[in-house]
């Protein structure tokens, strides 16, 4: 029988499980390297990377919960039919086989088997090069027929990687390893835009388009398929699940803030937690911290093979699911081996370039009521924003064009990284001009 709510409980869990979905174990290891560079300015920068590391996720799940059965292709499809087939390639990509996936292996390595290894095998490749093999091999099996092996593995391994997380914030907080330091040159101006830019490295609202569709799912599992229902169950389970990512990220902004002291600036959160929990609890701490860290990624790894697999399978259903998985699964790995801050590095020119007109997908969305039917809106509002976010990915490979310091003396914000902003509201309103031409229609809720 359908019904039009579910109980708070079950709205409970939901939102558990989304938490759960977005808190990919290398989701730890971004605000602790914010938290260091930042130093004394972490409350403002810890703000701008909550706005696109917890914010924007939300509103993209709330977006994809009002949609009417529309998901990421549907959506871009509003700005062009070749944008609408090239963009969710590009999305599935990133958040699968060219940086998220092989993350969760370096990520794991990193945190899990490097500590435990004789320096001389933990600097050299072939630590790193037969861990991906084997961590890959299992992730490979386990995305052939997930079944209920990787949701049971998460339902522990989650409760217990955030209880060890919680005890080690309480440690961090009650036993500071030193003091806040003075912010690194990057933080120094605009700490607070530097820090939005920072939540790009989650990716979370790129996966909100994927995740979005894996809540409203399980919410018509409950037996409700009513728009507004089902909206107003996306907003709530959001929420819980925003909470709990904000308040972890928090405390662990705080924990590499004042882990300067004793550590000195590293390169990546990765070593940053291993050597703070080791330093707290020992080398035991350390390795049940390590355990649990490399049965989450793996359960990540999985869950985002699975869905590109069945999203290409889908999109082009003359290769095989089986085929998908395999070639997906090597180039993870084979990824993975150049290790986890030069995967960081790599990804940061293109997320750069693709998060802005992501975010305009998400806004446009949400202003559904508003916007309906006039796709003229998305077209140029995705192309003005588009452009600006393409050059500000160039620049941030280190190739500076010409185009670059004409922005940067007449485009507004466009040095904090927030120069699409403008562009993209201008690009929005030339497209409303347009739809009055072409008589677009709003579409108003059924």
């Amino acid at each position: 029988m359908k019904s039009t709510n579910i109980s708070p409980k079950e709205t409970f869990f939901i939102g558990l499980m989304l938490f759960a979905v977005f808190f990919g174990a290398g989701n730890l290891i971004f605000p602790l390297s914010l938290g260091q560079a930042a130093g004394d300015q972490v409350v403002p920068a810890i703000l701008g990377f909550l706005l696109t590391g917890v914010g924007l996720p939300l509103l993209g799940v709330i977006a994809i919960g009002m949609a009417k059965n529309e998901d990421v292709q549907t959506i871009s499809a509003r700005v062009h039919p070749v944008f609408g087939m090239l963009f969710p390639v590009i999305i599935y990509l990133t958040i699968g086989p060219l940086f998220a996936v092989p993350r969760t292996g370096t990520v794991s390595y990193e945190i899990g088997v490097a500590p435990l290894l004789p320096d001389g095998l933990r600097s050299s490749m072939w630590g790193a090069l037969l861990y991906s093999v084997i961590y890959f091999a299992v992730t490979y099996l386990l995305s052939l027929n997930p079944g209920k092996v990787v949701d049971r593995i998460g339902k522990i391994l989650t409760p217990v990687l955030l209880l060890i997380l919680f005890a080690l914030l309480v440690a961090s907080i009650a036993n500071p390893l030193g003091s806040i330091q003075a912010p690194l040159t990057a933080y120094e101006y605009a700490p607070f835009f530097k820090g939005f830019q920072e939540g790009y490295l989650t990716m979370d609202t790129i996966g909100s388009f994927i995740f979005g569709l894996i809540v409203i799912n399980a919410i018509r599992a409950k037996g409700v398929d009513e728009p507004k229902s089902i909206a107003k169950v996306c907003i709530s389970a959001g929420l819980i699940a925003a909470t709990g990512l904000a308040l972890v990220y928090v405390g662990l902004a705080y924990t590499g803030a004042t882990s300067v002291t004793a550590l000195g600036h590293v390169e990546n959160g990765g070593i940053i937690i291993s050597k703070v929990s080791q330093l707290q609890f020992g080398i035991f701490g350390s390795l049940i911290l390590g355990i649990a860290i490399i049965f989450a990624c793996l359960t990540t790894s999985v869950g985002l093979i699975v869905a590109c697999s069945s999203y290409f399978n889908k999109l082009r259903p003359g290769v095989s699911y089986k085929t998908y998985v395999l070639v997906l699964t090597i180039v993870s790995a084979l990824i993975s081996n150049v290790g986890l801050t030069q995967i960081i590095s790599f990804s940061v020119p293109v997320l750069v370039a693709i998060y802005p007109m992501v975010i305009v997908l998400i806004v446009l969305s949400l202003l559904a009521p508003i916007v309906g039917k006039r796709n003229s809106i998305y077209t140029w509002s995705v192309l003005f924003a588009g452009i600006v976010s393409l050059v500000d990915g160039i620049n941030a490979a280190g190739i500076e064009l010409e185009i670059s310091k004409l922005f940067a003396e007449y485009l507004p914000l466009f040095s904090l990284g927030m120069g699409w902003l403008v562009p993209a509201i201008v690009g929005g309103f030339i497209g409303y001009l347009f739809s009055l031409r072409n008589r677009e229609i709003i579409l108003t809720s059924e």
